[in-house]
């Protein structure tokens, strides 16, 4: 993997091709197919310019953290790169439902209420049907969004029956001082119980073991286009 240390803007393609060979490494050990996990390249902070090469390289699935910073970038991007699909990988606040489900191809961070409600009344007014993602909060940390494990299968339920919504999915998030492993083991365990299929798991630094514990989409940023 690349040194995430080095900034690897100028290089970003070659980078790209080593996180490639490394997912096709960690999939091989899995003894998964490759069709089966979707690389996001996070771009968010990145400017078109830092973005354009890696498109040039052939990635088409690029992850963003807010609306704001997507909208003002993105549309130029997708117009001219036809093929595109756009992740909305961070927290999203109920009053920016209405942009997120226009211009995202995924949401990984449904969480409240609120958001399911916001997201509903979109989705029906939109006619379109962004791939929908359950955070959970596997540590249990108060700095972090998510639905808490114990909470997840009542929510998930509510979801379905008192929202309308297509969940397809679950994302978590592991605490940083603490071991990957037993986050995702615990994420997949709640979406097999509850007939999911999708797990956004893993970063830059753990995609691999994510993988291992059957990660469909794994979120890349700083190995493709090095630190912000």
């Amino acid at each position: 993997m690349p040194d995430p240390s080095k900034p690897l803007t100028s290089s970003s393609p070659s980078a790209l091709a080593a996180v490639e060979q490394d997912i096709l490494r960690a999939c091989s050990d899995a003894k998964r197919d490759r069709a089966e996990v979707t690389l996001i390249a996070v771009s968010k902070t990145f400017a078109a310019d830092a973005i354009t090469p890696v498109i040039a390289a052939g990635q088409r699935v690029f992850g963003e953290n807010r609306v704001q910073e997507a909208k003002a970038k993105w549309p130029e991007l997708i117009a001219a790169h036809p093929g595109i699909q756009l992740h909305l990988i961070g927290p999203l606040q109920s009053n920016k439902a209405k942009e997120a489900v226009a211009l995202f191809d995924a949401i990984h961070s449904v969480d409240r209420s609120s958001l399911c409600a916001a997201l509903a009344k979109e989705i029906a007014a939109q006619n379109r049907h962004p791939q929908l993602f359950v955070q959970i909060n596997t540590g249990e940390e108060p700095q972090k969004a998510g639905i808490a494990p114990a909470d997840a299968d009542a929510f998930l339920a509510a979801c379905r029956n008192d929202y309308g919504l297509r969940i397809s999915g679950l994302m978590c998030i592991p605490p940083v001082d603490q071991a990957p492993a037993p986050h995702f083991a615990l994420t997949a365990k709640i979406a097999a119980r509850n007939g999911l299929t999708d797990l956004s798991m893993g970063m830059s630094a753990d995609f691999a073991t994510a993988i291992q514990f059957g990660a469909t989409h794994v979120r890349v940023g700083s190995a493709i286009f090095g630190h912000r």
